[in-house]
């Protein structure tokens, strides 16, 4: 099982819990903290997991196609040159069988007796007569006769079963040699993925590319966070899967890949990188899991490429270097720089603490204008209040004329 080292292992720890971890002594800690980092899915994109004590094994052989097709290339030729073998050796040995039973070999060159296969002299001979008869190759110098039933159906059962065989053998063959596991090799991942600011948002970024000219069609991408956690229940789930967000609700997921592209992933309040900064990054133990699928164009079959990054291989604070110039006619893609990134000005704050500050500074001027509010409410009162005043003072004074024309 290959393994990426951080840093070398210096004391050999048990393996513990992370909740149980927490508790050790800070130097244990530290020196925990030193432990190799095992992968779950390898840059090559093999999933790093032994399947061990599986006891059902019969439900391989439930599925023996698959499992023949799973096999390697030398299992499977060898599987493949073995059946063949098995099958011509059997139905020679039952030939032999017939023309032995019913006196042939005692009659070999008497032309008053009527073999059931003609010059079938011994096992070899009819080897191979078996295996004419199976391949249908027909050399016509050993043929069955009329006068033996029971070879016209041996016959019969020989002719469906090889086809039968040939089928079987012939389809798992196909289907191996076409499997589109050697395209995923031409689709490729930047070795580092980069966190920095694209459009005022903090954003994880990591780049994709196919070296061939056929394209892949119908192209997706999905990405996954593998991390330990412990539910509130106290319940600790190791190695838990979390979607992180490349696009879905936009549609940018769905990939026109034709060009080197960068995957972008907003670190938002639903990113599981929401409350991470730069500092607290290469304490984490995660591995980010990227999936690339689509169909081969020239062969019409889905076609999945996988790589990860780990905490060492996640860069704070760059960019990826541009790969793709304007020529006479055409662009043209430079592979040279597809893994290269260079470094920018980003704040070393989580995305939390960013729209915290950003919240902060807006804050002045809410309060400005609920100031200004209620100051202009106030104004309304006030000159509401005057307008009662000046009515009363001349209603008053209407009652006073009243009053002194009465008089």
């Amino acid at each position: 099982m290959e393994q990426d080292i951080e840093s070398p292992v210096t004391i050999h720890q048990p393996k513990l819990p992370k909740q149980a971890r927490e508790d050790l002594p800070k130097h244990l800690n530290k020196e925990c903290a030193k432990r190799k980092i095992q992968r779950y899915v390898r840059k090559d994109g093999k999933c790093n997991v032994h399947h061990g004590n599986v006891r059902e094994t019969y439900r391989y052989l439930t599925d023996i196609f698959t499992t023949l097709v799973d096999l390697k290339w030398r299992f499977n030729l060898l599987i493949f040159v073995m059946v063949y073998t098995v099958t011509w050796l059997f139905f020679g040995m039952i030939w032999w069988l017939i023309a032995y039973m019913r006196g042939d070999m005692d009659h070999i060159g008497d032309s008053t007796w009527t073999p059931c296969v003609s010059n079938l002299n011994g096992f070899v001979s009819a080897f191979l007569f078996s295996i004419e008869t199976e391949t249908t190759i027909g050399y016509g110098y050993r043929v069955i006769t009329d006068k033996c039933p029971e070879g016209i159906i041996l016959l019969l059962v020989q002719s469906v079963l090889g086809s039968i065989v040939n089928a079987f053998m012939v389809g798992c063959m196909f289907v191996k040699i076409s499997q589109p596991k050697k395209r995923a090799e031409t689709l490729v991942f930047s070795t580092n993925a980069v966190i920095s600011m694209r459009d005022g948002k903090l954003c994880l970024m990591f780049r994709v590319g196919d070296l061939r000219n056929s394209h892949i069609v119908e192209a997706s991408i999905r990405a996954k966070l593998i991390k330990s956690k412990q539910t509130k229940e106290g319940e600790f789930i190791p190695l838990n899967q979390t979607d992180i967000n490349v696009g879905y609700y936009t549609g940018d997921d769905r990939l026109f890949l034709v060009s080197p592209l960068i995957i972008s992933h907003e670190i938002n309040q639903q990113s599981p990188f929401w409350e991470i900064s730069k500092a607290q990054l290469p304490k984490e133990e995660l591995e980010i899991v990227v999936i690339l699928e689509g169909m081969v164009e020239a062969t019409g079959m889905t076609c999945q490429a996988r790589s990860s990054y780990i905490t060492s291989e996640i860069l704070w604070g760059y960019r990826f270097t541009p790969v793709l110039t304007l020529e006479d006619g055409f662009y043209e893609v430079d592979y040279n720089s597809f893994h290269e990134t260079y470094e920018t000005n980003t704040p070393v704050y989580s995305a939390k603490e960013l729209a915290e500050m950003a919240s902060r500074a807006e804050l002045p001027l809410t309060w400005s204008v609920s100031s200004k509010l209620d100051q202009h409410a106030e104004l309304e009162t006030e000159e509401e209040e005057k307008n009662q005043e000046d009515q009363n003072e001349r209603n008053g004074d209407v009652a006073n004329l009243e009053s002194e024309s009465k008089v």
